[in-house]
């Protein structure tokens, strides 16, 4: 039912193209300051969609973004018990 979503990292030369990137995909974020955007798509697309984005003249760079490779659940190795720098 739900299909596997993948994120770019796209490197630009101008933060004004990002509105482009509206066709490729879910443009999730755009930084103007460091000229990238984080743009969702489809797995099965993967390779298909890079291509595509890395001969547009205003790509500089296009990245997988390794943000569900991190882990997210976090275990403290306490039971219950709050931590307390007060002593």
């Amino acid at each position: 039912m739900f299909t596997e979503r993948m994120g770019l990292i796209v490197w630009l030369k101008d933060d004004r193209q990002a509105k482009g990137l509206e066709k490729y995909g879910n443009v999730h974020y755009v930084s103007k300051r460091m000229k990238y955007a984080v743009v969702y798509i489809n797995a099965d697309q993967y390779d298909a969609i890079v291509k595509n984005l890395s001969r547009l003249p205003y790509v500089k760079k296009v990245e997988r973004s390794l943000r569900h490779e991190i882990p997210t659940e976090f275990d403290t190795g306490r039971s219950g018990k709050t931590l307390s720098y007060n002593n």
